[in-house]
C-alpha cells in the first residue's frame, strides 16, 4: 500500500478516506479480492481507525467491499452479472438523456470526439476512461433533467472499475467513439428516436464486451497479494 499517499486531517476525514479507497478500487490499485484491515489502510493513510471504518462500511454497502469469512474484509470481486444489471439500468438512462438532450436542440461541440479520440489512441487508462465519463455527461447535462446525472453517479464507480479491468487486459473496444459520434451527430440534428436507440445500443454492446472480457480474461489474472487484515 505504499502508493496510497497520506492525507491531511480534516472535518470531512471519513469522505476523504472513503474517495481515496474508492478511487483505488475502481482504479485497480486495491485489487479484487485483496483483504483490508483498519490499521495497515489507517497506517497507510495517515489517520486514525474511525474514519477508515466509516469508509468501509460504506464502501460495503455500495458492493465495493464485502466480508471475507473470519479474515475479515476484502476487496469485492468483479462479477459480470452484476455489471450487466448495471448496464441495463446505464441504457434506460443514457437513452432517457439522448432523447432529451436531442428535444432540447442541444448543440454538443463535436471537440469532444477528437478529444476522446486521442485519450483511446494513448497508453493512459485512466485518460481512455475520463473521456468517455466526460462525453457521457455532457449529455446528461444537456438532456435538462438533473435526476439523470445524479442516479447515473452512483452506477460510474463500478463501471469504472469494470473498465479499467478489462482495458488492462484485452484495450478498448474500436468502435466505442465512432457510436459516440454518432449518438452525438443523432442529438445535434435533434433526432430524438435515433439518439435513444444509439445510446441504448450503445449501452448494450459495452455491456457485452465487458462482461464477455470479465469471464474471459480477468479472473484468469494472477491472485492479488493478500494484506493481512481484520474486518471493522
Amino acid at each position: 500500500m505504499a502508493s496510497l499517499s497520506r492525507i491531511v486531517s480534516t472535518p470531512d476525514l471519513t469522505e476523504q478516506v472513503y474517495q481515496r479507497l474508492l478511487y483505488a478500487i475502481c482504479d485497480g490499485e486495491l485489487a479484487p479480492d485483496a483483504r483490508l484491515t483498519q490499521e495497515d489502510l489507517a497506517a497507510t493513510l495517515g489517520v486514525s481507525r474511525q474514519p477508515v471504518l466509516q469508509a468501509l462500511r460504506l464502501l460495503k454497502k455500495e458492493g465495493f467491499v464485502s466480508d471475507a469469512g473470519r479474515r475479515g474484509l476484502r476487496v469485492a470481486p468483479l462479477e459480470a452479472q452484476a455489471i450487466t444489471q448495471v448496464y441495463e439500468v446505464r441504457a434506460v438512462l443514457d437513452g432517457l438523456a439522448a432523447r432529451r438532450a436531442a428535444q432540447a436542440n442541444a448543440k454538443l461541440d463535436p471537440a469532444i470526439i477528437l478529444e476522446g479520440r486521442r485519450a483511446a489512441a494513448g497508453q493512459h487508462i485512466g485518460a481512455m476512461i475520463d473521456a468517455d465519463m466526460q462525453f457521457h455527461h455532457l449529455i446528461y447535462a444537456a438532456s435538462g433533467n438533473p435526476l439523470i446525472a445524479e442516479t447515473a453517479n452512483h452506477h460510474w464507480p463500478h463501471i469504472r472499475r469494470a473498465m479499467g479491468a478489462v482495458l488492462q487486459t484485452v484495450g478498448l473496444r474500436r468502435p466505442v467513439w465512432d457510436e459516440h459520434e454518432t449518438i452525438l451527430q443523432a442529438i445535434n440534428c435533434g433526432d430524438a428516436d435515433q439518439a435513444e436507440r444509439l445510446a441504448r445500443e450503445h449501452c448494450a454492446r459495452a455491456s457485452d464486451h465487458i462482461a464477455t472480457q470479465l469471464i474471459r480474461h480477468v479472473r484468469t489474472l494472477p491472485e492479488p497479494l493478500a494484506w493481512q487484515v481484520a474486518a471493522p
